[in-house]
């Protein structure tokens, strides 16, 4: 069966676009836990769980793109950045951690656009992780579960919150470290 080439970019896309709506329906009540945040995390669950999708049909199909591999990693933190945005407006979550997580995402986003004309930095396995592990985190945080099974899960909670900021920081450092080396054998290649 064909599928249209451009099919992965354009779920990508959509993706990229889902997120200021999401952010809007997380906001527009205020946070409370009513039908409005559920369809909001809802709609963040659907759009990060996409991710695999686009990327499986690039592959399957091979059809992977330097645009899909440059607006993939884009829509992940178009989507996350929202989510933690907007989760720290909420007070739900302290400013630190979202200043951390954009930092990293911001700098190495940017670095991507800079080097794209020279090559394409694809995610790493880290980043990948760090990305499951903040979809993860984000879900369980967005959706109002403390409605149905109680404050406890405000723990388990803030464990995979920790998981995320730690995973992101440290595959920041591996991007980091990945792209100096490759300057570095890049130039000794030149020579």
């Amino acid at each position: 069966m064909a599928i249209p080439r451009q099919l992965p970019n354009a779920i990508t896309i959509v993706r990229i676009l889902c997120a200021p709506v999401f952010l809007w329906m997380l906001l527009a009540d205020g946070g409370q836990d009513g039908p409005l945040r559920w369809w909001a995390a809802i709609l963040f669950i659907v759009a990060i769980a996409t991710d695999g999708i686009d990327g499986y049909l690039a592959r399957k199909y091979e059809i992977v793109t330097d645009l899909g591999k440059l607006l993939d990693p884009i829509a992940d933190k178009a989507l996350t950045g929202c989510a933690f945005v907007g989760l720290s407006i909420l007070g739900e979550l302290p400013w630190w951690v979202t200043i951390v997580v954009l930092v990293r995402e911001v700098g190495i986003t940017v670095h991507r656009l800079v080097v794209a004309s020279d090559h394409v930095v694809a995610a790493a396995w880290m980043g990948k992780l760090k990305t499951v592990a903040q979809a993860v985190a984000l879900s369980l945080a967005l959706l109002p579960l403390w409605t149905i099974v109680g404050d406890w899960i405000h723990v388990v909670n803030t464990i995979a919150m920790w998981i995320a900021v730690i995973l992101t920081v440290a595959s920041g450092i591996d991007y980091v470290v990945t792209e100096v080396r490759g300057a570095r054998r890049g130039r000794q290649a030149a020579r």
